[in-house]
């Protein structure tokens, strides 16, 4: 997918990161992995933005189309990361809430993984 600014976001599900990707250049990527139990779910963990690419909205990009791919693929996201927390508090028609259940299974996946991020 192509957005703004030439911007392409692909979505590398082995090594868990939806990268933001300008002229060749990975500048952006939200890292994230997929909960199995209780119910399928893309867990978000961390935004990054290069700082050189900070201010161009790059992390609401990445956010909405981690949304996005959850839509497509039929499974929720459960935000553990700050900034998709608050992103889709301000998006509430793009970003359905999570079940508790869900987030609190995502925290205990990322407790028993420690190395993981």
């Amino acid at each position: 997918m192509t957005g703004m600014d030439g911007i392409e976001i692909r979505d590398d599900r082995d090594a868990g990161r939806l990268e933001a990707v300008a002229d060749g250049e990975v500048v952006g990527r939200i890292e994230y992995f997929v909960l199995d139990e209780p119910a399928p779910a893309l867990v978000p963990v961390h935004t990054v933005v290069e700082p050189a690419h900070e201010g161009k909205g790059i992390a609401g990009s990445l956010a909405r189309e981690l949304y996005a791919l959850a839509a497509r693929e039929d499974v929720v996201v459960a935000p553990l990361c700050p900034y998709v927390v608050r992103w889709a508090a301000r998006h509430p028609e793009e970003a359905p809430a999570a079940d508790p259940a869900l987030l609190r299974a995502a925290k205990e996946w990322l407790a028993a993984h420690p190395g993981r991020f």
